[in-house]
């Protein structure tokens, strides 16, 4: 079923999340046990991230070598996990950066054989690979040209444009929006004339990037309205964890965190204390949010599902 579906026929808030695939090499044991965890409360559907090659470079034996490799591989495979074992709609994130439009093509058609009907379209990080793009392959630059490509394929405009009874595909296409704007924008109102390009391009909704002052969320909300972007936009929420998150969100993620927090956080003696900090935090938020009358919430879980079971334990919904 796809994400605009389930919140058009939704009686009260949707409550999804957002995990990632387990490292290179590693097992499915705990991610199963994170999964099986989130499908208690019952969420319409779970996003995957999905991942690009990197570059690292090693040395041994006195030279430097350049190393490119994906860390965190399988997003198909979490996704067919999601859908056809605990019948939950998956939402797998598709990539520009790190793949050609080719390579895209082809996980859109895996996708569309797995029965999944939702993506989620980003640019996706920076890592320091650059695709070759040999024997004419060609790349997406933006999440705008993503859209364009899995519209296209929606309407049977496959990469390869002499095949014969291309079948069209059938996605509800998802993308990010950033309250406090996209760190390249060089204000608000640049960003949210970007994203009205995307929905206008064919977009169906928009998962907001994290953020932890709801009124970020509200003046984005009101700048999309007024521009005329009328698809649903859900906010994006994440729990605080560990002293390590006052220094890596605002660094990774380019969002603020409000004093109040931060200071909190780094003065809390373990990460049991912290946990507390960042639960009744994200409390609160959640509360605001509901209580405006949002129709969704979607929190960033990645690895744990300690902090979102004692929040989702408050939440009356």
């Amino acid at each position: 079923m796809k994400v605009i579906e389930r919140l058009a026929a939704a009686s009260r808030p949707l409550i999804s999340y957002e995990i990632i695939p387990p490292v290179r090499g590693g097992t499915l044991g705990k991610l199963l046990s994170l999964i099986e965890d989130l499908v208690k409360y019952e969420p319409p559907f779970i996003d995957i991230t999905s991942h690009a090659a990197e570059v690292s470079y090693d040395q041994s034996q006195g030279a430097i070598q350049r190393r490119v490799k994906r860390k965190r591989p399988g997003t198909l495979g979490v996704c067919a996990l999601i859908q056809n074992k605990y019948h939950i709609d998956a939402v797998p994130h598709i990539l520009c950066n790190g793949f050609t439009r080719e390579e895209t093509e082809d996980a859109l058609i895996e996708l569309k054989y797995l029965g999944i009907e939702n993506v989620l379209a980003v640019r996706g990080d920076d890592h320091g690979y650059q695709k070759p793009l040999l024997n004419g392959r060609t790349a997406n630059r933006y999440a705008i040209d993503l859209v364009n490509q899995i519209v296209d394929m929606n309407a049977g405009r496959y990469v390869e444009s002499n095949l014969v009874d291309a079948e069209p595909s059938d996605f509800c296409v998802g993308i990010s929006g950033y309250p406090e704007k996209h760190f390249e924008s060089p204000n608000l109102e640049s960003d949210v004339a970007w994203t009205k390009k995307k929905v206008d391009a064919g977009a169906h909704y928009i998962v907001s990037q994290m953020f932890f002052e709801n009124r970020h969320f509200f003046e984005y909300l009101d700048a999309c309205r007024g521009l005329g972007v009328d698809v649903p936009i859900i906010p994006g929420l994440k729990i605080v964890t560990s002293q390590a998150h006052v220094s890596s969100l605002p660094k990774t993620f380019h969002v603020d965190l409000p004093p109040a927090l931060s200071d909190a956080v780094s003065a809390a003696e373990d990460n049991r204390e912290v946990r507390e900090i960042g639960v009744e935090w994200a409390f609160r938020q959640a509360e605001g949010l509901l209580n405006h009358g949002v129709p969704s919430i979607h929190f960033y879980i990645l690895q744990s599902s300690a902090a979102i079971k004692q929040l989702m334990e408050r939440l009356s919904i």
